[in-house]
């Protein structure tokens, strides 16, 4: 299963990577927030945010907002997991169907497949898309809202 998803993602980035560099670092940086979330690492997915983030996802409170806020939808996921008998979430971005890039900021529409166990057994949610919006920083490409719509 690593592999696959392995290979997902490097077509994915791949397709991006030959559009210019600047798609290529934006797409970096949404697959190392994929990445993070797929190992638990909180830590690199609040790195990838920015400062300010806004997120509206399918569980509650379905929004976070404001400093601290990738820090926070990722707590509040793992509670929800733990409270509905989730573990080992899988996230699997496929190839963006749209990556506009406008002076320091992106806009990125991107197919998605999440895959998890609920109670041991095997769950598959296909076709979500994962929304982002980001700003280029000094430091790089960083996360400034994004949104998850379960399909």
């Amino acid at each position: 299963m690593t592999g696959i998803v392995i290979a997902l993602a490097i077509t994915a980035f791949a397709q991006v990577t030959n559009t210019g560099p600047e798609r290529a670092a934006v797409m970096k940086s949404v697959q190392q927030f994929a990445d993070a979330f797929n190992k638990g690492d909180t830590k690199t997915a609040a790195a990838v945010c920015a400062d300010q983030t806004s997120i509206i996802d399918e569980f509650p409170p379905h929004i976070w907002h404001g400093a601290g806020a990738c820090a926070k939808w990722m707590s509040d996921y793992d509670a929800d997991a733990k409270k509905n008998g989730i573990t080992d979430g899988l996230v699997t971005l496929n190839a963006p169907k749209h990556l506009d890039l406008n002076g320091d900021h992106a806009y990125v529409v991107i197919p998605a497949d999440y895959t998890y166990k609920q109670n041991g057994k095997a769950v598959k949610e296909t076709g979500s898309t994962f929304t982002v919006v980001l700003q280029k920083t000094a430091a790089g490409w960083r996360i400034a809202a994004w949104t998850w719509s379960k399909n």
